[in-house]
C-alpha cells in the first residue's frame, strides 16, 4: 500500500492510521491569565483565516473524523464562526470549540450552532474568583444559563480540580447536571502533563468520581487511580496520528505540553508521517493525564507499536 505524499486518507488507510481527533490553536492570545495556564499569551494576533482554512483542509485531507478549535481564546478570533462553518462543510464528523465562556452571548452561540457546532467544551474551576482564575461560577453563571436555554450543540462543563477550593467541583458538577449539560471532572497538571495536586484535591477527585458513578469517566478509571497513587500507567500513545496538535504557527506537535518534543509543518505531513508516529513510542506516556491523547489512543491499544 503506497503512502505518496499528498495522497488522501481513504478505506482501510482512513481506519488504520488517520486522526480521531486534531485540536487547532486558531490564536493564542487570551482574555484571561489564569495562574496555572502556559498555553496563552496578552498580544499574538489571530492567524488569517486564509490560512486557517488551508490547515482544515489538510486536516480534512489526512482522514480526521473530528476537529476541535482552542487557543488561547478562540472566541478572540474574528472569523470563529465561519471556520466553524468551513469545517461543516468540509465533512468533519464533529466540529468542536474549547472556551473561558467569558465572550458567550445569545447572537453569538445562535450564530455557532448554526454554523455546525456540534460540541462546546467549558472548564469552571471553581465557586468564587480568585487571583488565580475568573473561570468561577459567580463570573459564568449567567452565561450558562444562557447556554442551556439557547444552545443547540452538546456543552460539556469540566470542573477543575487543582485551582480553586477542590470541594467547589462538586457545585459546579450539580449545575452542570441541572443544566442539562454533560459534567466531567479535570485535574490540573504540570507543564509536562504531569499530575500536580495535593492530598485534599486527590482525596476531593475521588469522592467526585465515585459520586458521578461507573458511567462517566469508563477510560480515565483505567489510569488516573495509578497517576494518582504515584505509580505510572502505560498506554501506547498515538499522538501524532490518532491525534494531532497543531499549533498557531501551523505545527503539529504530540500535545500543547510537549510542543518541544515534536514538529513538523502540518501542510507538509503526510500519510507516511501518521504511520511512523503511530508506531513511535512516547517516553512521557506512562505518567500523561492529557486526557484527549489517552481517550483517541484507546482504540488501537491492542495494535503493536514497533518504534522507529
Amino acid at each position: 500500500m503506497p503512502w505518496t505524499k499528498g495522497a488522501e486518507m481513504g478505506g482501510l488507510r482512513r481506519l488504520l492510521y488517520s486522526p480521531f481527533l486534531a485540536q487547532m490553536v486558531v490564536t493564542r492570545r487570551c482574555n484571561l491569565a489564569c495562574a496555572y495556564c502556559n498555553e496563552y499569551d496578552r498580544e499574538s494576533p489571530p492567524v488569517p483565516i486564509e490560512t486557517l482554512r488551508a490547515r482544515v483542509d489538510k486536516l480534512r485531507s489526512l482522514g480526521t473524523f473530528a476537529i476541535e478549535f482552542s487557543g488561547g481564546e478562540p472566541l478572540l478570533h474574528p472569523d470563529i464562526v465561519s471556520l466553524v462553518a468551513h469545517c461543516t462543510s468540509r465533512g468533519f464528523f464533529r466540529r468542536m470549540l474549547i472556551t473561558n465562556g467569558l465572550l458567550l452571548d445569545g447572537v453569538r452561540i445562535w450564530e455557532l450552532g448554526r454554523a455546525g457546532l456540534t460540541d462546546l467544551q467549558i472548564s469552571v474551576d471553581g465557586v468564587s474568583r480568585s487571583e488565580a482564575t475568573k473561570k468561577t461560577l459567580d463570573v459564568l453563571g449567567k452565561k450558562l444559563e444562557l447556554l442551556s436555554k439557547e444552545a443547540t450543540f452538546r456543552v460539556t462543563i469540566n470542573a477543575v480540580i487543582g485551582s480553586a477550593n477542590p470541594r467547589d467541583a462538586a457545585e459546579v458538577l450539580r449545575l452542570a447536571r441541572s443544566l442539562g449539560f454533560i459534567p466531567r471532572v479535570g485535574l490540573i497538571h504540570d507543564g509536562g502533563g504531569a499530575i500536580k495536586l495535593n492530598d485534599e484535591q486527590r482525596a476531593a477527585y475521588h469522592d467526585l468520581s465515585r459520586a458521578l458513578g461507573k458511567g462517566q469517566f469508563r477510560l480515565a478509571r483505567e489510569y488516573l487511580p495509578k497517576l494518582l497513587a504515584g505509580k505510572p500507567a502505560p498506554f501506547k500513545c498515538r499522538a501524532g496520528s490518532r491525534y494531532l496538535y497543531v499549533d498557531e504557527l501551523g505545527k503539529v506537535s504530540y500535545c500543547s505540553q510537549k510542543r518541544d518534543w515534536f514538529s513538523k509543518d502540518l501542510l507538509d505531513y503526510t500519510c507516511a508521517d501518521l504511520v511512523r508516529q503511530f508506531h513511535q513510542p512516547k517516553a512521557c506516556a506512562d505518567w500523561c493525564t492529557i486526557g484527549c491523547v489517552r481517550n483517541n489512543s484507546k482504540l488501537d491499544e491492542l495494535r503493536s507499536q514497533r518504534g522507529s
